[in-house]
């Protein structure tokens, strides 16, 4: 199909009322998570002084999103989406504050936070149908790079909040800030986001049943599943990286705060690279850079054993993080390989598979930490993202 090259403008996504509450509400919610993610973080390597269980509290709340995406995912298309995005935040509050204000041993936080999590590709896959179906052409596209700037802006608020709130307040109360972003986030949906019915598709017995159907139905499908795999396995590597950074900082002497830096360098990148990619190029070049965008978001990675200071570390962490734009290269194919009757579950099996293999990449390059050092599990990261990663986009460019 020819690609129309006239880029969308962000006057023409802002325009759409809907994306516009879905942002801000996106931008309080990853916030909030990132904050958390930091706090519980560094409350979980304060009182053990494991890197291994530091990684896992950073991705805990990744894996058992598989299986909420795989028996649960239906439900973005038989229920309303503004109950379903309500809710989800509404329990991420609730956990939240859960997580600040009652002293429970580490594995039940890490239980606590594994269980919010099953639920959370439903949540998240009702707001992304809501998008793709308000937005077309490449404002979809737009739409999504403005999504993922978000998110690097959201990441980088949260973890630099995240490390003043910890330093200043300490980790429990920052969790309790955490807390209140969640709930405004629910609020400004609910007030907001126009209400509306679930999906006039066909629906095939119970939720369950018919989420496994679909699931897998969706992965039969080998452009589909091939466009899954493009954008699932890098970010697993690279979160793999990202939960190590605290360590990393700690083993390397850096200053107290500097996890909090050094994890908000790749969404500063993010940010930077998403506009770039999405604003400045036309739709047919951010299709072919797609592979070479993988292979720059690990290749930095590789030099972080060297003892570089903390202003060039956070500099490569940057660097690294403008690769994340590769995917904005691969939204218009996914989004018309998507079957009309399937349009939400694909969104949640999409962020089933993202989570669940960024709970994967903690655990795994958190045990290689463990044998090794922080610092040489982050350059495995790297070469497993340019190297594995790379072949599954290229693969693309010849189908």
């Amino acid at each position: 199909m020819t690609v129309a090259d006239r880029p969308a403008t962000y006057r023409e996504v802002f325009a759409e009322p809907t994306f516009r509450t879905l942002f801000v509400a996106r931008i309080l919610a990853i916030s909030a998570n990132s904050l958390q993610i930091f706090a519980l973080s560094v409350l979980v390597y304060t009182s053990t002084g494991s890197p291994l269980l530091s990684a896992l509290a950073f991705g805990a709340g990744f894996l058992p999103q598989f299986a909420g995406g795989l028996l649960l995912g239906s439900l973005t298309d038989r229920l309303p989406a503004r109950p379903l995005i309500v809710a989800g935040y509404a329990v991420e509050a609730a956990l939240a504050a859960t997580l600040g204000l009652a002293d429970l041993p580490v594995v039940v936080n890490l239980l606590l936070v594994a269980a919010v999590a099953c639920f959370t590709p439903v949540f998240s896959g009702a707001a992304s149908k809501v998008i793709a179906e308000r937005l077309t052409g490449d404002a979809y596209v737009l739409g999504r790079s403005l999504t993922s700037m978000s998110s690097s802006a959201a990441q980088l608020l949260g973890l630099v909040g995240g490390g003043v709130a910890v330093a200043t307040l300490g980790a429990r109360p920052a969790l309790l800030v955490a807390a209140a972003c969640h709930l405004f986030a629910a609020v400004v949906v609910r007030l907001r986001l126009p209400g509306g019915r679930g999906s006039a598709g066909p629906k095939h017995g119970g939720a369950v049943r018919d989420s496994w159907t679909g699931a897998v139905s969706l992965l039969a499908d080998r452009t589909i599943r091939r466009l899954l795999l493009a954008q699932w396995l890098p970010s697993a590597f690279v979160a793999g990286s990202e939960a190590l950074l605290v360590a990393y900082a700690a083993r390397r002497g850096f200053a107290p705060g500097a996890g909090a830096i050094l994890m908000a360098a790749p969404a500063v990148g993010m940010l930077i690279g998403n506009f770039a990619v999405g604003r400045l190029l036309r739709p047919s070049v951010r299709e072919r850079l797609s592979a070479p965008l993988v292979v720059l978001l690990g290749a930095p990675l590789i030099t972080l054993p060297a003892p570089l200071p903390l202003p060039v570390a956070t500099a490569v962490l940057v660097l690294a993080g403008t690769g994340f734009a590769y995917g904005l290269g691969l939204q218009r194919e996914f989004l018309e390989a998507a079957p009309a009757d399937r349009l939400g579950q694909l969104f949640a099996l999409l962020s089933t598979g993202l989570m669940a293999l960024q709970g994967v990449g903690p655990l795994v390059f958190g045990a290689v930490a463990e044998l090794t050092s922080p610092a040489a599990a982050i350059a495995a990261a790297g070469m497993a993202t340019s190297l594995v990663a790379l072949p599954v986009h290229l693969r693309r460019r010849s189908t």
